[in-house]
């Protein structure tokens, strides 16, 4: 089974949740961007993951990391990346 990991970060004042897929161009990284609202919901995640062909593994969850945006400076705005280990539907949760 192969995992990849599906991150989700605000773009433009939308969200956008995409499929790491290494070795593969970031252009053809599966990918879904969310209207200007809230943070999608974890069932709005769970939705657009299997309408992307992926599913969660086994106990997997989003887990929220913080950066800045300008490295090293810390007066830089904060950024958030969500982060979930998921595999393809085809392949299934072990």
């Amino acid at each position: 089974m192969s995992e990849h990991t599906a991150q989700m970060s605000i773009r433009g004042g939308r969200w956008c949740l995409y499929v790491v897929l290494m070795g593969v161009p970031v252009s053809q990284w599966p990918e879904h961007n969310f209207g200007p609202a809230n943070v999608p919901t974890p069932a709005e995640r769970s939705r657009t993951l299997a309408a992307l062909g992926f599913v969660f593994t086994d106990d997997a969850e989003w887990e929220w990391t913080e950066y800045s945006e300008t490295p090293d400076d810390d007066t830089s705005p904060v950024r958030l990346l969500a982060s979930a280990q998921v595999c393809s539907r085809d392949e299934g949760a072990p």
